[in-house]
């Protein structure tokens, strides 16, 4: 079963510089990243559920997600996006859908799954589900049973499930929503996040019991690859500063570096190191 699309909205926008505008060289990245991915978890498994987090903000994990979720279903796979970051949401933006109704708004019984869930117009296999209205208690809505049971119900309809997570470092939502994944995919940006920070990370990771299935390096440095570089999303940080200014009182100082980055680069040779650590 696959969710119709909200009438009332404007279909998912491609004008952006993720999934359909991506070139050659980031596009090959992606798929060698699908393919890896495929092979890491058992493929008697019905559904995969994939979480998609960072140690901090700022290092592009929702662009990591929205473009893995669209080699997916490219590739003939029922995908399904889900913005579960509750507190501040931006996959609605990136796409320019609206937030609500959404995912807490399935969890809170408020709408049903049509209403909350778009089928892009680019490929019948490609849904998302946005975060739906912020709620007073992300956390709890995440762990709870509606949740583990919404997943569940939506595993029935889809082949892949990826769902972006707030950062670890920052919350504990993405470690209280661990036990409904099949694993989880860690987004580090080069020279930015410090070794204490993806130390910390880690460490809760295991802490939690959370299967890490690999890595996903951003804004590699290092040898060309036969591709080369590739800038795979623009202006990252323009707008993330005022999304997590709740986050933390050094929010405003980080995504002010982030902004002035301007973009991020990733080859095929930087996700390939990745997934083989």
């Amino acid at each position: 079963m696959i969710f119709g699309k909200r009438k009332e909205q404007q279909p998912v926008n491609n004008n952006t510089m993720m999934h359909k505008k991506l070139s050659f060289a980031a596009t090959e990245a992606y798929k060698l990243l699908r393919t890896n991915l495929m092979f890491t978890i058992p493929g008697d498994k019905k559904c995969r559920v994939i979480g998609i987090t960072s140690a901090n903000r700022g290092e592009g994990k929702s662009t990591t997600a929205v473009n893995l979720s669209y080699v997916l279903a490219e590739a003939g796979k029922r995908t399904l996006i889900i913005d579960a970051d509750l507190r501040l949401p931006t996959i609605a933006k990136k796409l320019e859908i609206n937030e609500a109704p959404g995912l807490s708004n399935l969890l809170a019984g408020a709408n049903s799954e049509d209403d909350a869930i778009w089928e892009s117009d680019d490929f019948e296999n490609w849904a998302i589900l946005p975060s739906g209205d912020i709620p007073p208690n992300p956390t709890e809505m995440l762990s709870s049973p509606q949740m583990a049971s919404l997943l569940e119900k939506l595993s029935e309809a889809f082949d892949f499930i990826i769902i972006d997570l707030p950062p670890v470092n920052i919350v504990s939502d993405a470690l209280v929503a661990s036990s409904v994944l099949d694993g989880m995919v860690v987004v580090v940006r080069e020279n930015y996040s410090g070794r204490r920070e993806l130390a910390s990370c880690m460490r809760q990771l295991e802490l939690s019991g959370v299967k890490l299935l690999g890595f996903v390096m951003n804004t590699v440095g290092g040898t060309e690859s036969p591709y080369k570089k590739y800038r795979y999303y623009k202006r990252y940080g323009k707008s993330y500063k005022s999304y997590y200014k709740g986050y933390g009182d050094d929010a405003a100082s980080d995504e002010e570096q982030a902004e002035e980055t301007a973009s991020a680069e990733v080859t095929d040779e930087s996700v390939d190191e990745a997934w083989l650590q």
